[in-house]
């Protein structure tokens, strides 16, 4: 079986995640072949709706999503269109569009998350500055700190934290491309990491802390891994997977002053080189043996 890796990487082979892919797909007999979005087609000139796939002359049983170029509107809308229709056509995408969509919009992953229950910071989602400005001003009476991300964005980029003295607490509109998330800090007391989960098929399989010197801690930002084993984690992130309704996905969760746990958000393109290093099993053939089983 051929399989495309759909990567924004396509000329590093899928770059270190592609590799280990490629590898993973290998061992189970099947051929991994890096594409990229933007060189897909959707072709509707005869009596079938058809997506041309470089290096496939028929559509694939399965495709990984790997990475997911970056563009104007109308390219992203069309590259997960492609996804949508390979899905309607009977291929297995893994994760599928839907999936992608509702995880790299924070604002829809903490709808959802709240919605079945999850605990997860207080979130405002709104277009306006005086509304962000409101909610700012009422919510640091009570709490010590607020934190505004960019909607779309991951490793930590464009994040910023705010607090009751700060003079200028709001960025220009321009950094946070009209709109405005922002979400309650979790006050961690002593406790200054936190944990990322990886989740296959609804089971927690690898789990690691991430400490670092500042109030982040991603993996990109040079924060320590260390393997742990703790269940009540591996169930809330398991909890959270389940009500995104996703394949696999990395859970970035934090432990409170208090002890309690708080989801913060879902990755459906996680990384997974840090915690590799640091886990005993092999996530790329995980993720691979449970794309195959469900092919």
């Amino acid at each position: 079986m051929r399989v495309p890796i759909i990567t924004d990487e396509a000329a590093q082979q899928g770059g270190w995640h592609g590799i280990a892919l490629s590898q993973a797909f290998a061992a189970r007999g099947c051929e991994a072949v890096f594409v990229e979005l933007q060189d897909c087609m959707i072709d509707l000139s005869g009596q079938q709706p058809y997506i041309r796939i470089p290096h496939f002359e028929q559509l694939p049983k399965c495709a990984f999503i790997r990475g997911i170029a970056a563009g104007t509107l109308q390219q992203v809308i069309t590259r997960l269109n492609i996804l949508h229709i390979l899905k309607m056509q009977g291929t297995y995408v893994y994760n599928d569009a839907k999936s992608i969509e509702r995880t790299v919009d924070k604002g829809m992953t903490s709808f959802l998350l709240r919605q079945h229950g999850i605990p997860t910071p207080a979130t405002w989602v709104c277009e306006s500055r005086q509304q962000a400005h409101e909610i700012i001003q009422s919510d640091l009476e009570r709490h010590p700190a607020l934190v505004i991300k960019p909607l779309f964005g991951s490793q930590g980029q464009g994040v910023r934290l705010i607090q009751s003295h700060d003079t200028y607490p709001l960025p220009r509109d321009m950094f946070v491309d009209g709109v405005y998330y922002l979400q309650q800090k979790i006050e961690t007391g002593a406790h200054n990491y936190d944990y990322r989960v990886f989740v296959i098929n609804h089971q927690a399989v690898a789990t690691m802390q991430r400490s670092g010197e500042g109030w982040l801690h991603n993996v990109a930002r040079g924060a320590r891994c260390t393997a742990i084993h703790d269940q009540d984690i591996a169930l809330l992130a398991e909890q959270a997977s389940k009500a995104l309704d996703i394949d696999y996905c990395g859970v970035d969760i934090i432990r409170d002053a208090d002890g309690k746990l708080w989801v913060l958000e879902l990755n459906s393109i996680p990384a997974w080189r840090g915690l590799q290093s640091v886990c005993d099993a092999n996530i790329a053939q995980l993720l691979v043996d449970d794309l195959i089983n469900k092919t």
